[in-house]
This record gives C-alpha cells, structure tokens and sequence, in this order.
C-alpha cells in the first residue's frame, strides 16, 4: 500500500472519534471527506488490508452496564507465556493481554459482572502451569483518557 496519503490519513482521523452515528456512516464520512460512499469503504478495505485499521467499533461504559474491571499481573514461567496469554484470552471480558520485562511478565484487564466471576476466572488462571504469582490491581479511581492518533 506505501505510504498514507492526505485523504487516508483524514479519514483514519475521523474513524477516531467522528464516526457518524446513522444508517449510513460510511457516505456521512464521504461528505465531509469530499468523497463518495464507496471510496470510503474501498479505502477502509484497503487500510485494514494493510494493517493500518485493526477494527472499527464503539466503547461502552462498562461501569454503567454493571461491569467491574481489574488489571492483573502475572508472573509466568518464560516457556508458558504464550499458552497461558492464549488461555487468559479465551474470556471475553478480557480487554487487553500484555508481555513485559520484569518479574511480573504478563498483564491483563478483565471486567466482570460479578466479583463471584472475577474471584472464579482468576483462581482458574493462577491454577495454571507455569503461574507463579499473581497480583489482583483493583483500580481507586478510573481517570479516562482520549487516545487518539492525529495524523497530518
């Protein structure tokens, strides 16, 4: 695909965080872009072929839906990373998986609709070979940040 050209870069822009919400956002983006509907989508395609685009979606509020979230640091043995980081993403409440340096090796965020839930999901999770210690880093206070990537 080479490099992003102006258009592609404003539509990923607005993919962001302006994404409109109507029955047909994909000619709403066209519109503002100068664009039509099926330029949008070709680009799209073609930005998500190339790995420029991963998917695009919304963000709930998990708290409001009765979700309690939790970051949870493991300490894996080396050679049972990857099973264990394959098993930890088999839960759909998990929302990001990490490998890092250091003694804690492996982290992971994990809402649940019940702290039952969260207690069972993370004693199957210690249970497993290769878990050396876990450390269960319930948050105080949740300060929300925008992360968007402006490209120009």
């Amino acid at each position: 695909m080479g490099e992003l050209n102006a258009f592609d870069k404003s539509l990923l822009n607005m993919l962001q965080g302006s994404l409109p919400v109507c029955s047909r956002p994909f000619a709403a983006l066209g519109d503002a872009l100068g664009a039509d509907e099926q330029t949008v989508l070709a680009r799209v395609r073609a930005l998500k072929a190339a790995g420029y685009l991963r998917r695009i979606g919304t963000f709930f509020n998990s708290a409001q839906l009765g979700y309690k979230g939790t970051l949870v640091a493991l300490e894996v043995a080396p050679e049972a990373v990857t099973a264990v980081a394959e098993y930890i993403n088999q839960y759909p409440g998990v929302t990001h998986n990490y490998e890092r340096e250091g003694r804690y090796n492996l982290w992971f965020t994990l809402n649940t609709c019940s702290p039952q839930q969260e207690r069972q999901i993370l004693a199957q999770i210690k249970g497993l070979p290769g878990v050396v210690d876990m450390l269960n880093l319930k948050a105080n206070k949740k300060y929300k940040i925008n992360v968007q990537f402006k490209l120009h």
